[in-house]
This record gives structure tokens, C-alpha cells and sequence, in this order.
């Protein structure tokens, strides 16, 4: 199920995207004539964990498929995308994690997970716009895959820790350079305002099947400059989600950016290096979850 959190007429919406279009949970509740309780928040659809199975049988149904029809379809061109998760409690990344972007950035492959953080306001939705900082003159671009955690996970085994996902999105990791190395804590050059785009969809984790075998790719105005699979992960999703609940206790509503594969800026001869600037737009592809699309914008001079 590829879940949707958009806003139309000014009100914040849920709903599910189908091969036709978004079909809002107001209607799928009107059609269904009592048969659906549907969520009215991302928080409580989190809670749902069988909500998609309920939704998916009754789709199915010959009385559904009747039922809705191209009225109901909203097309994506006409709402305003909220993101898919818009108030993580945990917004946790995990660093070098693909063997070739570890190698064109000349540092060894991490032991064990490297973790760092952003601030959970830093998320954005789908054609936000991402304002390039002020101080900062080497924004560079991330594809990653999303975790997005449904059940309460605390010192999970390897082998249950997906059973604690609800689903994925794509994901776009924003990193300003030069003021992430300033120190040896990247936190400052991660978490600036929009950083963490996430979207456009929020898709369950069985209609996603292994998440180590998705294509991954990035685009700057259309050019293709990642293109890899998340099967060259270091650390796949299950470790990832046993590692972090080993110290940690993950919750409903938790995101985990799993890192980004070979192609960024930073990974580039630095004679080469040409950073994201005003204008400039960014596509994170990534097989099954879509494509989620961001404009940078330089800041407004004081």
C-alpha cells in the first residue's frame, strides 16, 4: 500500500495512491458504508499495522472496485504534498554505508554502524523547496532509503528487526560540506532548515518485499548522477534496525536514513566539484517508492 499525506482545500488529508490517482480516506470511508475506521492522522496511521491488509481485502472486493470511480481519483499535480512522516520522534542516519561511496570518499569501510542524527523539523515534503544556507557554499545532494519504524523495538534480534517497519520512502539526505567537516561532528552541516526530504509515498513494508534489492538513483536537472542498489549496503536494513534498538528505543514514527551510494559531490576530484545552487532540482528515484523531487533556493539576503 503506498500511503499518501497531502493537503487539499487547506486541510491536511490522508489517503492512498493508486494506479489512478490518490482516493482520500474520507471517501474510501464513504464508499465503504461503515466496513473501513480509517485513521485521521500519520500518528495514528503508524499505529495501524494491519490497516493495509484490511484496505488491500477490501479494494479487492468486486462492491469496491465499482464503487470508486474517476471522481474519487485526486490527481498528484493538484494537491500540495505534506511529508510522509511530518513529526518523527527520531530522525536517525547512518554514515559511509555503501562500499563504492565509501571508496570514492577515500575513508575506510565502518566496523559497525556510524549514527548521527538531524533535528526531526528538518523533514520536508515532496517539491518543497530546500533553502540553500547562508554561511554554507558546498550543499551537496544524498539519495538514501528510509526506514519508517511502526512497532516499539527495543534490543530486537537481526533476524525479527523488520518485523518493527512499517514501511519505506525515498529519502534525500542534504548535506552542507564544508560546514559538516568543520568538526568531527557532522551535526551542523545535516540538520539545517529542510534538510531531510522525505516522500513522496509512504510504502508498506510487505508491498516492498526485501528492501536490499531497490534500485537507487539521483538526479540534478536531470542528469543522472547515482545510480546504484541498496544491495551494496554495508550494513542491510535488518542490522540496521537490530544495531540502533540495541541502544536506543525506537518508536512508532521513528525514521532511519540508511545512507547514500556512490555519486555524491563530495565523492567527486575536487577540481570537479560543482555544488548545488539557487535553482537548481533534485529527483531521488528509488525502485517501488517513487520519486521524490526538491528545489533549492539561495537565501535571502539580509
Amino acid at each position: 500500500m503506498k500511503y499518501v499525506h497531502y493537503e487539499s482545500n487547506g486541510q491536511s488529508q490522508l489517503g492512498i495512491r493508486l494506479d489512478e490517482g490518490i482516493v482520500s480516506f474520507a471517501v474510501l470511508e464513504e464508499l465503504s458504508a461503515g466496513a473501513l475506521q480509517l485513521p485521521q492522522t500519520v500518528e495514528q496511521l503508524l499505529q495501524e499495522s494491519e490497516l493495509h491488509k484490511k484496505l488491500n481485502a477490501w479494494l479487492e472486493q468486486a462492491s469496491a472496485i465499482t464503487a470508486i470511480s474517476s471522481e474519487h481519483y485526486i490527481g498528484e499535480d493538484t494537491v500540495r504534498w505534506l511529508p510522509c512522516v511530518p513529526t518523527p520522534g527520531k530522525v536517525l542516519c547512518i554514515g559511509l554505508n555503501y562500499r563504492k561511496h565509501a571508496a570514492e570518499t577515500g575513508m575506510a569501510e565502518p566496523t559497525t554502524p556510524v549514527v548521527f542524527s538531524k533535528f526531526s523539523d528538518t523533514v520536508a515534503a515532496h517539491l518543497d523547496t530546500v533553502p540553500l544556507p547562508a554561511l554554507s557554499q558546498q550543499v551537496d545532494y544524498e539519495a538514501e532509503l528510509c526506514i519508517v519504524i511502526g512497532k516499539k523495538a527495543e534490543r530486537v534480534s537481526k533476524e525479527t528487526a523488520l518485523d518493527y517497519v512499517f514501511g519505506y520512502c525515498a529519502s534525500n539526505d542534504v548535506s552542507a560540506r564544508d560546514l559538516q567537516m568543520r568538526t568531527s561532528q557532522w551535526l551542523l552541516g545535516k540538520t539545517c532548515t529542510r534538510f531531510a526530504p522525505i516522500g513522496p509515498y509512504l510504502v508498506t513494508a510487505d508491498e516492498v518485499g526485501n528492501p536490499n534489492e531497490l534500485g537507487i538513483r539521483a538526479y540534478v536537472n536531470d542528469e543522472k548522477v547515482q545510480d546504484s542498489s541498496t544491495s551494496d549496503m554495508i550494513f542491510y536494513c535488518d542490522e540496521i534496525v537490530h544495531y540502533v534498538s540495541q541502544y536506543m528505543t525506537l518508536m512508532p514514527g521513528d525514521i532511519i536514513l540508511t545512507g547514500t551510494p556512490e555519486g555524491v559531490i563530495l565523492g567527486q576530484p575536487e577540481e570537479q566539484r560543482v555544488w548545488l545552487k539557487d535553482g537548481d532540482v533534485v529527483t531521488i528515484e528509488i525502485d517501488k517508492l517513487g520519486r521524490l523531487t526538491n528545489t533549492f533556493k539561495a537565501a535571502i539576503p539580509q
